[in-house]
């Protein structure tokens, strides 16, 4: 249930992002903007672990992606239905250690 993650734990901080942007201010607030998208546009009743998944896949997406300050909120927005509509949690679960 999605009112079993807490999107605060999640977002990301100015420190996060400094090693791989030239403006990690703005870089945490791009992929804090992706993050939020993705949990406000999540239905309610999504399995706590497929959001967690989703979520982290974002984060390791868009965390050091060089373009996160060029592209639109549109075009990011676009990204996060996409992510929502086809994520397949057998195909993206991470291999066990």
């Amino acid at each position: 249930m999605k009112s079993n993650v807490d999107i605060h734990v999640v977002l990301s901080t100015f420190e996060d992002m400094e090693d791989f942007h030239d403006d990690p201010d703005e870089a945490s607030e791009r992929l804090n903007f992706i993050l939020h998208a993705i949990f406000d546009a999540a239905d309610e009743d999504i399995e706590t672990s497929r959001l967690e998944q989703i979520l982290h896949h974002a984060w390791e997406s868009w965390q050091q992606d060089a373009h996160l300050l060029e592209i639109e909120d549109d075009e990011l927005l676009d990204w996060v239905d996409h992510a929502l509509a086809t994520w397949d949690d057998e195909s993206n679960e991470e291999s066990p250690e």
